[in-house]
């Protein structure tokens, strides 16, 4: 009896473990939820769809149009609403909502909201669950790339009812009766201007209407089942018997009412609740399943899991296969219904640095397919995007679409038109664009002086000249991988060094310059914004990713370097906001952190940790990574340090995690850190596997004792993407001292363009 029991015992604990070993249940959609305008601890919503899908949805907990979605602290949910947001600073696109209700009719989103409880609530990456308080009525909906699939279980009553929201700026909506069915279209949108933007949806209930009426702006239109109006809006209402489910299939489109028809057709069709949960859960754990890792506490493999999740949304495809099985999508760019592919909402100040290079290392095919809609974007728009959501976008600097473009195609990815990219990324290098933050504001300045002055009313000036200088090294880089003649690309191989123009030898920083070649003054290093984006010269001072010796030449040597990226943690945390006017919420991010001026919570330094390798000094590189690691991410709902920002955050800490980070995307290399994990399996698109072997790790071994790569000894600091492909073992000997021999010498460094 007792072996029976023992044998039960562990055959249900395997059981168990297989069960809970699910990556997309190790996923904390609520990570970084529990933000504001002043304070961003991720400023993320929980995204319930699939990967890169057309639409996301999420429970609203703000007001609708309130970028900050759903915030942790929140008491009520308004609504439920299909989004498109990329960031709460940017807002949304194309959102509608449906709500349930019980009792007199309420459809003003003051009055419907219900009290909620976290603990009354589930959120997975492909299915969400609420008990509504105020009406009795638990929700639940899970998602299809273009699609969704709602219940609302309702108590016994003859008073329920769904709302149906196509907020305000322009709505539509008709119920039809007879076929169960709603319609209706939105044309809200926060970024850009556009014409014939419409988002088309249907909502398709399982249950006869008891009751049908329109609404628009505060008021309820009786007898009037079609209604056009600024804020437009349906209530349809049912008898139930017994408590029961009402269920309701929801797909939208950007083309056609016709299209969304097929959407929903392709997408859930006659399959039921669970069957739809079921495949979308299938998803997430194949594209999840990735990158296998073992060896980490529970809390580690959750914030692992719930990272990786968050680099899997943007951009979202904006493309839709018609009745033909033809790719359509709607452009941002021009307005008219076009052949191929489109994605919308990212920015690449942000995602250049580590989501697109992730991508290109483990999910190459849908970068593929993005570089497609970037093609289509320039023949359509006339410049590639920088920030869209969905188009055009007047927001951040830089041209960092050249990077996103070079890193692909040098990282191997074809298939798609690269010959218009690379007229594309030329034409914008050399020219301004239609809005600010499009081209290169300052172009003329910068080609014919070597940098932006900061006394022509250019706003961020030297943070515009350092990207600049890094975009051309990009597109140089791309010319070669092309093939293009000296005569064509090698003015972007000189332009690439005019980071040294904005480099001060008395304060060893970078530095705002004049039009007359003085440096400005007064200067604060510690000021934000001004000649900086988000950040101060402490910060920028770093972006120099493609030449990081002939930076620590211009510091004075590999000692001075070293020292210098010592005092970035060293420092106290003050700052100047005088620029800004007030402390906006990425200084109070890097203040409150306790790491001097490392300001994690935002792009431009988040690659600074590695430079260390570039000093002979990795082990500091092993060191900062983990703390960064364990102290500014957890799978909670404060668990980032600053924005997200569309994947680039959580792609930090994914490469972090596997050992290895991408300091200068455009080149074959990652700089190397130290695994966080003891086993780590990448499964490539190509078949082969990346097995990195750590099994003494453990948060006092965190330093790199030496490392074995496919068995042979390894002492350089960086990996070959190229040879990584083919398939690798890093074998990782872990230690709780620092090996500070090891990528000591030059010899080991990684690539910088002036030691080619």
């Amino acid at each position: 009896m007792k072996s029976l029991f023992s044998t039960f015992f562990l055959l249900f604990n395997a059981l168990a473990f297989s069960q809970n070993s699910s990556p997309a249940d190790y996923v904390n959609p609520l990570m970084g939820t529990q933000s504001k305008p002043s304070l961003s601890n991720g400023n993320t919503y929980p995204a319930i769809g699939l990967p890169w899908g057309m639409n996301i949805w999420t429970p609203q907990t703000g007001k609708m149009g309130d970028g900050w979605a759903y915030t942790y602290d929140a008491d009520k949910i308004r609504g439920f609403k299909q989004t498109h947001q990329p960031s709460p600073w940017m807002n949304d696109y194309g959102a509608f909502a449906i709500m349930p209700g019980v009792g007199k009719l309420k459809f003003k989103e003051e009055d419907r909201a219900s009290w909620f409880s976290h603990k009354a609530e589930v959120a997975k990456p492909y299915f969400y669950s609420v008990y509504l308080a105020d009406i009795n009525v638990t929700t639940e909906f899970t998602p299809t790339e273009r699609a969704a699939f709602f219940k609302f279980d309702f108590p016994k009553t003859d008073s329920a009812y769904v709302v149906i929201d196509a907020l305000n700026k322009g709505s539509y909506i008709k119920i039809l009766p007879k076929q169960k069915r709603i319609i209706g279209y939105t044309t809200k949108y926060a970024r850009g201007k556009y014409e014939n933007f419409k988002n088309y949806f249907i909502v398709q209930f399982d249950k006869d209407f008891d009751i049908t009426t329109g609404w628009k702006d505060d008021q309820f239109v009786n007898n009037q089942l079609e209604i056009t109006s600024d804020h437009a809006g349906a209530v349809v209402g049912f008898k139930l018997k017994n408590k029961e489910s009402v269920y309701a299939k929801v797909a939208s489109s950007f083309i056609s009412f016709e299209q969304a028809e097929l959407n929903l057709k392709r997408e859930i069709a006659d399959r039921s609740f669970d069957q739809v949960k079921d495949n979308a859960k299938d998803v997430w754990n194949k594209t999840l399943g990735k990158i296998e890792v073992k060896g980490g506490t529970d809390q580690q493999m959750r914030t692992f899991c719930s990272s990786l999740y968050r680099t899997l949304f943007f951009p979202q495809k904006l493309y839709e296969i018609d009745a033909q099985n033809k790719v359509k999508h709607w452009s941002p760019y021009n307005s008219k219904i076009l052949d191929g592919k489109m994605f919308a909402g990212t920015g690449f100040w942000d995602t250049f640095r580590a989501l697109y290079p992730f991508l290109n290392l483990v999910y190459p095919s849908i970068n593929a397919e993005m570089q497609e809609g970037l093609a289509n974007a320039y023949k359509e728009g006339g410049f590639l995007p920088e920030w869209s959501s969905p188009g055009y976008s007047d927001i951040m600097i830089g041209n960092n679409s050249a990077s996103v473009v070079a890193d692909a195609y040098i990282k191997g990815l074809r298939g798609y038109d690269i010959e218009t990219l690379w007229q594309a990324v030329k034409h914008g290098a050399n020219n301004e664009g239609p809005i600010e933050a499009v081209g290169r504001k300052g172009v003329e300045y910068y080609n014919t002086l070597g940098y932006v002055p900061y006394d022509v009313k250019i706003n961020e000036n030297a943070a515009r000249t350092l990207e600049y200088a890094y975009d051309d090294f990009s597109i140089y880089q791309l010319g070669k991988a092309l093939g293009k003649p000296a005569s064509e690309i090698d003015i972007y191989k000189k332009r690439a060094y005019n980071y040294k123009n904005m480099f001060d030898p008395e304060t060893g920083l970078m530095r705002g310059k004049n039009k007359d070649g003085k440096f400005q003054s007064p200067f604060n290093p510690f000021k934000w914004g001004d000649a900086f984006t988000e950040g101060n010269s402490w910060h920028y001072t770093w972006s120099v990713f493609q030449d990081i010796d002939g930076l620590t030449k211009l510091m004075g040597g590999q000692k001075k370097f070293e020292a210098k990226l010592d005092e970035v943690f060293s420092l106290p945390p003050v700052f100047d906001d005088s620029y800004y006017g007030s402390v906006i919420h990425e200084i109070r991010e890097m203040q409150i952190m306790n790491m001097g001026q490392y300001a994690h919570g935002n792009q431009p330094i988040q690659h600074m940790i590695y430079l260390y390798n570039y000093a002979g000094a990795p082990y500091k590189t092993q060191y900062w990574a983990r703390q960064v690691m364990d102290k500014l991410y957890q799978a909670t709902p404060d668990g980032y340090c600053g924005d997200e920002d569309n994947g680039q955050t959580s792609a930090w800490y994914v490469f972090s995690a596997l050992g290895f980070y991408p300091v200068t995307p455009a080149t074959d290399q990652y700089v190397l850190g130290a695994p966080l994990f003891k086993e780590v399996t990448v499964h490539l698109e190509n078949g082969k596997n990346i097995t990195i072997k750590a099994p003494e790790n453990s948060s006092q071994n965190l330093y790199v004792k030496s490392l074995n790569v496919n068995n042979q000894p390894y002492s350089k600091n960086w990996l070959s993407h190229k040879e990584l492909m083919k398939g690798a073992v890093l074998d990782f000997k872990m230690s709780n001292q620092p090996n500070k021999e090891r990528g000591s010498q030059e010899k080991d460094f990684p690539y910088s363009m002036s030691k080619e």
